[in-house]
């Protein structure tokens, strides 16, 4: 009887130890779910936090900010070469730096006119006109394609629009070449100014 009595009390034991055990155990399972509960979101707030919002209309804005950059680029160049080097050209075929100025002008007022389905702006500039006429000629044109963007976004770069020689292509064809040109004809200005001795706008920042 004795011996029975102990063997109760001994798995009494036993079971009040197991059962402790798992009281103490199941709080901190809780504790540590609540834990990493609490930084899931708190993860997730960051990472979205940190990612950017989307750029509505990427390219047309992206674009016009080749305009602003470059706009300043090339009348810079413009404004820097003297007026008694306008008739410069390094060649007998190239054509004068005053012919470059007149041909930029004529070239952004016909793209941009292409890219906002405005009535082309003729600028009637010439290589023989003065330094004066021609830098206010090209800060106009510029001046008319960021009025010309100002117009489009980018569900309209895929209408057909009419380029030089009658060609017909999508409007973006028209944002692309006129990017395209800024690279060439500051290309030219620039080294125009170099044969002269000059720097120009970019490499004095």
């Amino acid at each position: 009887m004795r011996r029975n009595l102990i063997q109760i009390v001994a798995v009494a034991v036993v079971v009040f130890a197991v059962t402790l055990a798992f009281a103490q155990e199941k709080p901190a399972q809780e504790k540590s779910a609540g834990k990493e509960n609490a930084a899931k979101p708190a993860t997730e707030t960051a990472a979205k936090e940190d990612k950017p919002e989307p750029i509505a209309n990427p390219v047309t804005s992206t674009v016009r900010q080749i305009v602003d950059r470059q706009s300043k680029n090339i009348v810079a160049a413009a404004e820097e070469m003297p007026a008694e080097k306008y008739g410069f050209h390094p060649t007998e075929a190239q054509m004068t730096f005053a012919h470059l100025i007149a041909h930029i002008t004529d070239s952004n007022n016909f793209l941009c006119s292409r890219i906002s389905d405005q009535t082309e702006t003729k600028a009637g500039v010439k290589d023989t006109d003065t330094k004066a006429r021609l830098v206010e000629a090209l800060k106009a044109s510029f001046d008319y394609c960021s009025a010309a963007l100002d117009k489009t976004d980018d569900s309209k770069l895929g209408d057909t629009v009419t380029l030089m020689r009658g060609r017909k292509a999508p409007r973006a064809a028209a944002l692309i070449a006129l990017t395209n040109d800024f690279a060439d004809h500051y290309g030219a200005a620039a080294m125009y100014l170099r044969l002269n001795g000059m720097l120009p706008p970019t490499a004095q920042k």
